[in-house]
């Protein structure tokens, strides 16, 4: 049977999450597999990419499900106005949003103003305190590569393996808009959170850059920032082998 593809934006202000709530709380997901259910008359299940958790938006999300595609305009008149598809079409034999990506591409937005935005409440995180730009950069350039990611995910987690490697990792200013950009095989739950939590300490000089540094090296939870707020994170590209599909998105 085909695989189809779907390439998906979603703002995830008010929603609990990408994955279907045991509450019934409304997620991207469900929204989503009831508007392909009633478009293709039969139930539908979707393998996704990356499970981004509440509050947390996505520019390049990709899902994959079996059976053929259905028609975008039917689809997006059926989806809410805080989620449109942008592609569906077949994909290769064997096509897994999940298993078959290489990589996954994130950005975090920071308003760095006194002032709190009109405009951005729920799409930026507002940093008012000073920024130390090059700290910043420092922190980007040590990500790159492999490192062991323990303290930058919950204690408790069920990980088992906290190493990652980061293809790419590096810092953006807009005015008065900043940009995380980090490219890695794979995340751990709110890696690019704390990261960015941990990151604002070293810019502020509450950290200095030797002591991000060594948390790479598997330190404890406990040894690294707070977690910053979910909702200046986008998922904003995954990456397949060229003989699948390559997705690219960039910020709006």
């Amino acid at each position: 049977m085909s695989i189809t593809r779907l390439l998906i934006e979603y703002d995830g202000t008010r929603f609990g999450g990408w994955a279907r709530q045991p509450s019934g709380e409304r997620s991207v997901q469900g929204e989503i597999e009831a508007a392909l259910g009633t478009l293709l008359r039969r139930e539908i299940s979707l393998t996704v990419a990356g499970r981004t958790d509440r509050g947390v938006h996505a520019w390049g999300q990709v899902a994959s499900y079996v059976g053929e595609p259905a028609r975008l305009r039917g689809l997006n008149a059926l989806l809410p106005p805080d989620i449109a598809a942008l592609a569906c079409d077949q994909a290769p034999d064997g096509f897994d949003a999940r298993h078959a990506a290489l990589s996954r591409t994130y950005c975090y937005r920071i308003l760095a103003r006194r002032t709190p935005g009109a405009f951005s409440q729920q799409r930026m995180f507002w940093w008012p305190r000073g920024i130390d730009f090059p700290a910043l950069e420092a922190c980007a350039v040590a990500l790159r590569g492999q490192h062991d990611f323990t303290a930058f995910t919950p204690s408790g987690s069920s990980y088992r393996y906290f190493r990652r490697t980061v293809l790419d990792a590096h810092w953006e200013s807009y005015g008065d808009e900043l940009q995380f950009w980090i490219e890695a095989d794979s995340f751990l739950r709110h890696m690019n959170r704390i990261l960015i939590g941990t990151m604002l300490e070293v810019s502020s000089g509450r950290r200095p850059i030797e002591a991000f540094i060594e948390l790479l090296a598997g330190r404890p939870r406990s040894d690294a920032g707070v977690t910053a707020p979910a909702h200046g994170l986008y998922l904003a590209a995954v990456s397949y082998p060229t003989t699948a599909t390559d997705t690219i998105a960039t910020s709006p």
